[in-house]
């Protein structure tokens, strides 16, 4: 067993473990856009992101994919965890505005603007379809293309797969492909129909972690209904 702490909690998890199944065990929250249960894991998306380590050697890791380590210490939701996925979240909104399901991320994330060049909607590369395609459907029909500003999804050579069963599950996993919203003005990029409340202990610089990890949190729920 590997000994480590998580948000201070002494806990005990077995070789192999990622960061974001010992903390998902235990019931901290960790958002995910690239994660799928079933599939590998890739960390394309960095939403996952936690704070291992202390003082100024402290870095960020993806935690779906970095591996458990004795006397490791994980911060799930540090100021510094927190500003890093805004900014991840302000980027996929950048990218893909009217994805329902990057909309309720910025939404629960407390993201309510979106300072980048609002692009179409497009893909994000997450890598979500070529790993369902690869590792579920066992066709490899698609693949990334290109590198950097030219990495794209495509099949071989740009033309009709043999091996392609039009099954869909490429689409059924896609941020990008499911339910959109229909907010799409560029000036207010973001929708916050389904809008939560920053927690309160990371306002105003009250606190370098959060307080608590229920959802919806208590304070933030009284605190909205003050309003």
């Amino acid at each position: 067993m590997i000994n480590m702490k998580i948000n201070g909690l002494p806990v005990s998890v077995e070789e192999g473990t990622t960061l974001l199944e010992a903390a998902k065990f235990l019931g901290f929250p960790i958002p995910t856009l690239c994660f799928m249960e079933g599939l590998l894991p890739y960390g394309a998306c960095r939403l996952c992101v936690v704070e291992i380590g202390d003082g100024p050697k402290a870095k960020l890791v993806s935690s779906c994919t970095y591996l458990a380590e004795q006397g490791l210490n994980v911060r799930t939701a540090s100021s510094r965890v927190v500003k890093a996925r805004k900014m991840i979240i302000e980027l996929l909104l950048a990218t893909c505005p009217q994805s329902k399901v990057i909309q309720d991320l910025a939404s629960a994330q407390g993201v309510h603007q979106q300072r980048f060049r609002q692009e179409h909607d497009d893909c994000i590369l997450c890598g979500l379809c070529v790993r369902m395609c690869e590792q579920q459907m066992m066709a490899k029909a698609i693949g990334f293309q290109g590198r950097g500003e030219k990495r794209s999804l495509g099949t071989p050579f740009n033309i009709k797969s043999e091996v392609c069963r039009l099954c869909g599950g490429c689409i059924y996993v896609c941020p990008a492909c499911q339910l959109r919203c229909t907010y799409n003005q560029v000036e207010n990029a973001v929708c916050n129909g389904c809008a939560n409340l920053t927690p309160p202990c990371l306002e105003k610089e009250k606190f370098d972690d959060m307080m608590c990890y229920m959802e919806p949190c208590v304070a933030c729920e009284i605190k909205n209904d003050k309003k």
